[in-house]
């Protein structure tokens, strides 16, 4: 027996997959298909408040030396509120890599639910539900590869 794809709630092995504690033989199932459902509105406001995080410390130093500009006070006191909003700005640095990979995980976990589907005894079974698109993908292509490696095999007489 080969194991595709092994997590704590889905298993997909030569001979079945197995969903929390339901197991389906890969001999009984007559057709597999996915659905892509709704997007998640609150997963796109978070990529746009991580946005807002990587271009509030630029658009804070840009403010800051636009107002020491307008503001007719001293040089020195000019150049200390120039000198503090580029520290503001420069702040982004260190804090643009972490969300930026925040922002890579968002985008690889999906924006939309999604579903795997198949045809066992002539019904139709929802397998799995999730958004985490890079764990459907896995679990799907195992569940392809599985299905495939079983139809090449000849059948018992």
């Amino acid at each position: 027996m080969i194991t595709y794809y092994d997590d704590r709630s889905v298993r997909v092995t030569s001979e079945a997959i197995r969903v929390a504690d339901r197991a389906y033989p890969l001999m009984e199932l007559a057709e597999i298909w996915h659905q892509r459902g709704t997007r998640s509105w609150r997963v796109l406001a978070n990529r746009g408040a991580l946005g807002i995080g990587l271009i509030g410390p630029v658009v804070a130093a840009l403010i800051g030396i636009a107002l020491a500009i307008r503001f007719h006070s001293s040089i020195t006191v000019t150049l200390a509120i120039i000198g503090a909003s580029c520290l503001v700005g420069f702040a982004v640095g260190p804090v643009a890599d972490l969300l930026l990979e925040f922002l890579d995980r968002s985008y690889t976990r999906g924006s939309h639910r999604l579903e795997i589907w198949v045809r066992w005894h002539g019904e139709p079974v929802r397998l799995l539900q999730t958004t985490d698109a890079l764990r459907f993908g896995q679990i799907y292509r195992a569940l392809q590869r599985a299905v495939e490696q079983r139809q090449r095999m000849p059948r018992p007489r």
